[in-house]
């Protein structure tokens, strides 16, 4: 089994959740909002059921595999494979490979990163954070948050 390396550079490294993310092209470096971040994920990370109001999620996996649940559909994706969560639609992931995921994340206007921004803290090492179950405070910090930038959790992450 080959693992994958956990330590990503960027100008700006955080973890959020149980994640290391790197903001690598920010909504506000463009004139479309474009915005780019970079993820390492270990195995079973899963985000809750959610709903974006104003912009489409794409997924691009550099590494690994991932089992998504896009309104209802499932789909495994695996390197070089990208997905698309439309905006409207509810949807979910799981990282199904041992070894971890690298994936991009890729949206347009400042809302996911916003709330990425909001919800994490600085990354201590360019490596993922410990490995932590989310407590009930952070649910709330978490779904607060991504209402008020235009995401709605409609239910779980996949177990």
């Amino acid at each position: 089994m080959t693992m994958i390396n956990t330590s990503i550079a960027g100008k700006e490294l955080l973890w959020f959740n149980n994640t290391l993310v790197a903001i690598q092209v920010s909504s506000a470096d463009g004139e479309d909002g474009i915005c780019v971040i970079e993820h390492r994920q270990p195995y079973g990370d899963s985000a809750p059921l959610h709903v974006h109001r104003n912009e489409d999620e794409v997924f691009h996996i550099l590494e690994g595999r991932i089992f998504f649940v896009i309104d209802g559909r499932e789909r495994i994706a695996g390197a070089g494979e990208t997905v698309l969560a439309p905006k409207g639609l509810p949807h979910t992931y799981r990282v199904e490979s041992p070894e971890g995921a690298h994936t991009l994340t890729v949206t347009r206007g400042p809302d996911f990163e916003t709330m990425v921004r909001k919800a994490s803290r600085p990354a201590e090492r360019p490596d993922l954070p410990p490995l932590a179950a989310p407590t009930p405070q952070t649910l709330e910090m978490l779904t607060r948050l991504c209402a008020e930038n235009g995401i709605d959790i409609v239910g779980p992450p996949l177990g």
